[in-house]
């Protein structure tokens, strides 16, 4: 489980006041970026993150420091 960030901070960091991001969306957006860096890692050889830090925790982060955003179509 992750506690940090929590949930509502990340769907208040993803969405704005104006178009607000639902559960869901940010169930789908950090399973993609999860995706992305597992991806990576593969390509890489790279077997482990730096501390033994799990993918979708490394996600969760990278949308709270603002480097991942959503792409509504």
């Amino acid at each position: 489980m992750i506690n940090e960030p929590s949930v509502d901070a990340l769907v208040r960091k993803l969405g704005t006041e104006d178009n607000p991001v639902s559960r869901y969306e940010l169930c789908v957006v950090v399973a993609k970026r999860t995706r992305q860096i597992i991806e990576q890692m593969q390509a890489t050889g790279v077997t482990e993150l730096p501390g033994k830090q799990k993918e979708i925790v490394l996600a969760c982060q990278e949308i709270m420091n603002g480097k991942v955003h959503i792409s509504r179509d």
